[in-house]
């Protein structure tokens, strides 16, 4: 796991297949996403480098290198799982994720990486999250449905520090980019602009770098540019 601070006590972790944030208040910790199952130890022995406590794992979506540590994590650190309400019974293993609607262009790419990734243990939802939720850590971490990518995709957003964590609707891959392999893709769309609106200076995306400084003008340039 190579791990990158992307401005003081925010850890950008690249995992063996995906990304995962990690945020530090003191000795308290949040992991948004978890990675591909079998991501545990690298996160854990993370947390004990910077002698840090999890307290929650936020998961953006029910996607299988999001989920995949979850519960391998949750047992390791007692730490509580929350995901939205419409994606829970994914992450429990309920139920099967929808397939996308893959575009041309993606089909060669979805059939190269759906096959090898491993299927997540199902995992307990301690908390079942909606829109408008306000979360203890980050000062205030307000929980966004934005539904396309899958039916319970979130963002999380820290309007104290302007830190915005977007899940896969937003790719920064070579580009920034509508992400793929949406189940909807208009309605991903309308998400994309919903996070465009937001004042962000930082913003974390499930695949691809971080962007740093004024992520919100660069975020809207995007938006203008989507079309169904």
């Amino acid at each position: 796991m190579d791990v990158t601070e992307v401005v003081p006590n925010l850890y950008f972790l690249r995992l063996e297949f995906g990304q995962a944030y990690l945020l530090r208040e003191g000795r308290s910790a949040t992991l948004i996403d978890t990675g591909i199952a079998g991501s545990g130890p690298a996160i854990t022995g993370l947390l004990a480098e910077l002698d840090a406590e999890l307290d929650r794992i936020v998961i953006t979506h029910g996607h299988e290198d999001h989920t995949g540590s979850a519960a391998e994590l949750r047992t390791a650190t007692g730490a509580p799982v929350l995901a939205h309400s419409a994606d829970a019974p994914v992450v429990r293993g309920e139920r099967k994720r929808a397939d996308p609607v893959v575009l041309d262009w993606e089909r060669p790419l979805f059939k190269s990486i759906a096959p090898t990734l491993p299927s997540p243990p199902p995992c307990p939802v301690d908390q079942e999250l909606a829109d408008g939720d306000v979360l203890d850590f980050g000062g205030g971490a307000q929980v966004l449905s934005i539904p396309g990518h899958t039916g319970g995709s979130i963002a999380v957003y820290l309007s104290k520090s302007r830190i915005l964590f977007t899940g896969d609707t937003i790719a920064n891959v070579g580009r920034l980019m509508l992400g793929t392999f949406n189940v909807d893709r208009a309605r991903t769309i309308e998400s994309f602009h919903r996070l465009a609106e937001l004042d962000t200076e930082v913003a974390c995306f499930g695949h691809g770098e971080p962007i740093t400084g004024n992520a919100g003008a660069s975020l809207r340039a995007t938006a203008k540019q989507l079309t169904a």
